[in-house]
């Protein structure tokens, strides 16, 4: 009521939303790892749990997933590396 954040509360809130993420995430039929990439934020303990209790509730009930639409992003490290060979200047042959 007083506007004081209560950190039981906020705690609990980033641990259900954790959760939903990788529930979400396995839903969709994304691996663990690209659930940790597209949700960088996230506690990576909550979307491990989701997306583990997700897998049990599809594989008891035999529910298939559905194909994500976005794809995965690229890794930023390649992305850099991209740059830095087109702003490189050109390699010279042996023979010169």
């Amino acid at each position: 009521m007083l506007g004081i954040p209560d950190p039981a509360k906020e705690a609990a809130a980033k641990e259900a939303e954790g959760k939903a993420i990788g529930s979400a995430c396995r839903h969709a039929m994304r691996a663990i790892e690209d659930c940790y990439t597209l949700n960088p934020k996230a506690q990576k303990s909550a979307v491990y749990t989701g997306w583990r209790e997700m897998d049990e509730y599809m594989r008891e009930n035999k529910l298939e997933g559905v194909a994500p639409v976005v794809p995965r992003p690229e890794p930023k490290k390649a992305k850099k590396d991209d740059e830095e060979e087109a702003s490189a200047p050109p390699k010279k042959k042996a023979s010169e």
